[in-house]
């Protein structure tokens, strides 16, 4: 059985950060892996 595309990505949960386990938002073309919190870290 085949499903909708438009409902595989909308039941798609939030993706999280690894390093703190907070919920990323997410952009178009975007293929960040950790929050903007985490990142603004490494780069102190």
């Amino acid at each position: 059985m085949l499903i909708n595309p438009v409902e595989f990505f909308r039941n798609l949960p939030q993706k999280e950060c690894p390093v703190c386990g907070e919920n990323i938002q997410e952009q178009a073309e975007s293929y960040v892996l950790e929050c903007e919190g985490c990142i603004a870290k490494k780069l102190d």
